[in-house]
């Protein structure tokens, strides 16, 4: 496939994944090229990714081991943001949107990755003093479970968070679905202690909510609030 660009993006064809994490080749101009795939966990867990159109851009940082970052996925007639890390901040950019007004109406003073004892928060609004936990969820079917695996990570920030609402912070979970096609989020209640866990948070004052996000021209956006079940 011939590369085409948009700005800083270059669309190519993925080949497979490699075994090393976060490496993967896609074809460029007919080329097999070696790119940087921004996900913890391997992409066929989820979906067959050979022979897919994929969006890449450039990578910035110096002496990277790769030239190019996959950056989004086609699916059907839509393109699916891959790159996680930049969910945290498409989200902190469109706090201020009705989709966060649960949050209050103080939400422009925003700090990332604040730190509260030995808790980091995703996004934490001061004014409130209410800390937000974002969770990214990839799933191709029209219901997305979270989470898919057990997560010491997971659980161990849930029990900071019930420490820090005891204190008398407030927390918002927020789960984000990267697919726009999902309809709605289940919490996994076979993964008992995360379930246990989250519903004691939500008893004593957590909220939650879900919502999913699109590709528009390339630039990620809240697209539309989802349901979860707990």
């Amino acid at each position: 496939m011939t590369a085409e660009k948009a700005d800083d993006v270059i669309y190519g064809i993925f080949k497979c994944e490699i075994k090393n994490r976060f490496l993967c080749t896609v074809q460029v101009n007919g080329e097999d090229v070696t790119c940087y795939i921004p996900s913890s966990c391997r992409l066929s867990n989820f979906i067959d990714m050979r022979n897919r159109t994929v969006l890449l851009r450039p990578v910035a940082a110096e002496n990277a081991r790769t030239a190019y970052s996959v950056y989004a996925v086609k699916y059907r007639r839509s393109f699916i943001l891959l790159n996680l890390s930049q969910v945290n901040r498409v989200i902190e950019a469109q706090l201020y949107r009705r989709y966060f007004s649960y949050l209050g109406k103080n939400r422009r003073n925003v700090i990332r990755e604040y730190k509260i004892e030995a808790y980091k928060t995703d996004l934490y609004l001061p004014d409130t003093r209410t800390l937000v936990e974002i969770k990214s969820i990839l799933s191709f079917d029209k219901c997305g479970l979270f989470p898919t695996v057990y997560s010491e990570r997971a659980i161990k920030q849930l029990c900071q968070i019930s420490r820090l609402l005891n204190q008398g912070y407030q927390a918002s979970y927020l789960f984000v679905s990267l697919n726009p096609a999902v309809t709605e989020i289940q919490l996994n209640k076979s993964i008992e202690e995360f379930y246990q866990l989250f519903i004691d948070c939500v008893e004593k004052g957590m909220t939650y909510s879900g919502i999913s996000i699109r590709l528009m021209e390339g630039e990620p956006q809240v697209y539309a609030r989802i349901p979860v079940r707990a």
